[in-house]
Parts: C-alpha cells; structure tokens; sequence
C-alpha cells in the first residue's frame, strides 16, 4: 500500500484524485497541498511513498517545485498529473527526475497504472 501526498491548486482535482486512490483500496492518501511550499513541507513531514504534482500552480511552478524536492530527495517518486502534457514539458519534468506523466483529466485507470509503473 503506498502512501501518497497530492500536490494541486484545485481542490476539486484533489477530491478526483483522492477519490480514485482511496476508492481502488490499495493506496492511502496522506496528505494533500495546494502549491509548491506547502508540498516540500508535507513532503518532510509525512514522507509519503509517492507525490502525484500539478505542473501549474500559483507562485512556484509544479516543475521549480520537482527540482526543489529532488534536490532533497534524489529518491523521490514524484508521478505529475497535469492539463500541461505537451512533449516538451513532459521531457523536461521527466528530465528533472519524475517518473511517470498523466494528462489532465484523468481516468481512473490511466492513473492507477501510471502509479504503478512508479512504484515499480
């Protein structure tokens, strides 16, 4: 059972994706944060096994907000979700060490095997 913090500005996208983790019975939502600094300290904090990130957020961009937590954590498993799947952007934040990209919206299964392509 993984243990994962959501990362989003929208409240409504983190209901979706709690929503989907929870109800598939084999993940727990541990925490949730509406933009990058909230997120590097719940990330300290709770130590989850996965962090599912938004690419636009306000103030720092979900892709400054990667580098930073890669920076702490060279082992983080961060799995981004976002509106923002152009072929560059997705390069780039896999580039910068995330491990997997889901388009907005998401699709239950198309969420749930992208996390476990991340969990290996």
């Amino acid at each position: 059972m993984a243990r994962i913090l959501i990362v989003d500005e929208s409240m409504f996208a983190r209901r979706v994706l709690r929503h989907i983790l929870e109800t598939d019975g084999t993940h727990t939502v541990v925490g949730e944060a509406e933009d990058g600094a909230a997120a590097l300290v719940k990330y300290k904090e709770l130590k989850p096994d996965v962090v599912t990130m938004d690419v636009i957020m306000p103030g720092e961009s979900g892709i400054e907000t990667l580098k930073r937590l890669m920076e702490f954590d060279k082992n983080a498993k961060v799995l981004m979700v976002s509106a923002m799947g152009q072929g560059k952007v997705v390069e780039e934040v896999m580039g910068l060490g995330a491990r997997g990209f889901v388009v907005k919206p998401v699709s239950d299964k198309k969420l749930l095997e992208a996390l476990k392509q991340v969990l290996g």
